[in-house]
């Protein structure tokens, strides 16, 4: 059992930690779902769904971080069945839910491509590949000594837990890798322009194979769910070790 915090002391902390409003997002970063006053313990998962909020009851979790929310610009604005029974579970249980997308992605310390570096083992990292002029992904250098392409592979699957998809074009060493999490096969385009050895992200589209063949750049596709665990489970031990507050993340993976 964790000592007690405030809830509105521990979403102000996130917002300004991830520097909330730089981004221009999806949907609402922050606080979504408004709960119990004060909290002691958190529970975190990657995206917002009703077996997530099952295990925070499990859990006796009054405050849920997630990477997904439930808010989104590219969906209807009305409440559906499923998102009903989603904002019954919170409301009726005083379960408060924040969510952090893009902030999550892109902080150059505690961000799900910041950590991906570092597990991955690069020796720098900086920010880049801008989303409406904020960088949410990174450029990781393997400095002075490269890494073959086929150590590379082998890491990414170390550190994700899954082997990835590989469309395996570019140079046999690698000394730079563009990093976006979760769905961005899109920038390898970007990745291309920069002239890196390869790119990571987490879903594929068609198109990829071939640019990547044709374009002489390594491709992997790692998993949308798979590169996006590391942000989130961050977060909820930093604020853990700030507010004293118990800390469970909830690992339910998704193929994607």
């Amino acid at each position: 059992m964790g000592t007690a915090a405030k809830t509105a002391e521990i979403v102000a902390f996130v917002d300004e930690l991830l520097e909330i409003h730089r981004f221009q997002d999806l949907g609402p970063n922050g606080l979504q779902v408004p709960g119990a006053d004060t909290v002691t313990t958190v529970l975190t998962g990657v995206s917002a769904q009703r077996e997530l909020f099952e295990r925070a009851l499990e859990h006796d979790a009054q405050l849920i971080l997630a990477h997904h929310g439930i808010l989104w610009d590219f969906e209807p604005r009305r409440i559906g069945p499923a998102q009903a029974a989603r904002l019954r579970l919170l409301l009726a249980n005083d379960v408060a839910l924040a969510g952090y997308h893009l902030p999550l992605d892109a902080h150059p310390l505690h961000g799900n491509n910041a950590i991906l570096a570092e597990r991955l083992g690069a020796t720098s990292h900086v920010r880049a590949f801008p989303f409406k002029g904020e960088p949410i992904g990174a450029i990781a250098r393997f400095d002075p000594h490269p890494l073959h392409a086929a150590e590379l592979f082998a890491r990414v699957a170390t550190a994700t837990g899954r082997e990835p998809l590989v469309f395996d074009a570019g140079p046999p060493e690698i000394r730079t890798l563009g990093i976006v999490s979760g769905s961005a096969a899109n920038t390898l385009s970007e990745a291309v322009d920069l002239r890196l050895d390869a790119f990571l992200t987490g879903e594929p589209k068609e198109h990829v194979m071939a640019q990547a063949r044709e374009s002489g750049i390594h491709f992997i596709a790692a998993g949308h769910y798979a590169t996006e665990t590391f942000g989130i489970r961050r977060l909820g031990e930093l604020v853990a070790q700030r507010f004293g507050v118990r800390h469970v993340f909830a690992d339910i993976p998704n193929p994607i």
